[in-house]
């Protein structure tokens, strides 16, 4: 099966979505399909021109295309799979900037319904994607997302005591909380992301890193603390577990369902809650470790590959 995949987004981010696009590169054949730059002005023209024209006209030929996020095709002569990280943008508009508010709320229901196959990364973006975008839910695989190296358990330590936050620079993650938080414990927030959108400034703000810096940051942290209001999945919960490193998350949503019972759990937006979350990943540390350590194994990139290969006999045929 000659399967197109479009890469496209790895010129636009490095975060989870490029986390997905590069596992799945990394464990199965495909013909890449890419157009533009990371400029604005290319975001505008490849969601107005390159999704509904150009992307289905390259595909031609191919015996499948898949979009690794809901932006792709409405028409295409080839079937469509198409993945769903998130709908943070239908259920929280107001933290996205104009275009990209206007361009979801028109296109994102006609693509998800129109693809043969729809892949959510989690049971809770399953149910997001039924809710708000009426994909009947015999149409929508689950397959989550994974981790594997640099981020394992040994490896070099970043030096400091210091809590870890990782996210873009924008309102849902939730920075200002976290940094409450470990104002109120006195201990320094060390925060990886690229900068975002929403005018959000944070103490400690380290931008972007390689992922072996990463790595090391997650092993030399008090813990993770990931407070974030909204998330598909949450990927930096599942590498802080792969790397022994307690997590502090939200509770309810797509990071509980990752963290399953090897996380502490907190209301997010109570800094408060949040701080007492990190006492306690101090104080069962060795118990979280251990129990992370073990969640994290249950999710391997040769899982989702051959789960994601069956998504797409299942739309094939």
């Amino acid at each position: 099966m000659r399967i197109g995949l479009d890469i496209s987004p790895l010129v636009q981010t490095q975060a989870g979505t490029a986390r997905y696009i590069r596992g799945l590169l990394a464990h199965d054949e495909y013909e890449r399909l890419s157009w533009g730059g990371g400029t604005r002005l290319a975001t505008v023209v490849r969601d107005a021109w390159w999704y509904p024209h150009g992307l289905p006209r390259e595909a031609r030929g191919l015996d499948l295309l898949h979009c690794p996020t809901f932006r792709g095709p409405v028409r295409s002569r080839v079937p469509v799979v198409v993945t769903v990280h998130d709908l943070a943008v239908l259920r929280h508009p107001e933290t996205f900037n104009q275009w990209t508010r206007r361009y979801s709320r028109f296109a994102v229901p006609r693509v998800a319904r129109a693809a043969m196959r729809v892949i959510a990364v989690s049971g809770f973006t399953r149910g997001e994607i039924v809710e708000l975008l009426g994909v009947p839910a015999e149409r929508i695989d689950v397959i989550p997302n994974a981790v594997g190296p640099p981020f394992v358990a040994n490896g070099p330590a970043a030096e400091g005591d210091y809590v870890l936050a990782v996210g873009t620079l924008e309102p849902r993650k939730n920075l200002a909380a976290a940094q409450q938080a470990a104002q109120r414990l006195g201990v320094p927030l060390k925060v990886v992301g690229a900068r975002g959108w929403g005018d959000v400034h944070v103490d400690g703000w380290l931008g972007r890193v390689s992922d072996d810096e990463l790595a090391a940051l997650y092993r030399g942290a008090q813990c993770l603390v990931y407070p974030s209001l909204y998330e598909g999945f949450g990927i930096p919960v599942l590498e802080a577990m792969a790397c022994g490193t307690p997590v502090v998350t939200s509770a309810g949503g797509a990071t509980e369902e990752v963290a399953g019972r090897a996380a502490v759990l907190v209301e997010p937006r109570d800094p408060a809650a949040i701080a007492a979350g990190i006492e306690e990943a101090d104080r069962r540390r060795d118990e979280l470790r251990a129990q992370g350590l073990e969640r994290a194994a249950q999710f391997s990139w040769e899982r989702v590959a051959a789960e994601t290969r069956a998504a797409y006999e299942r739309a094939a045929a």
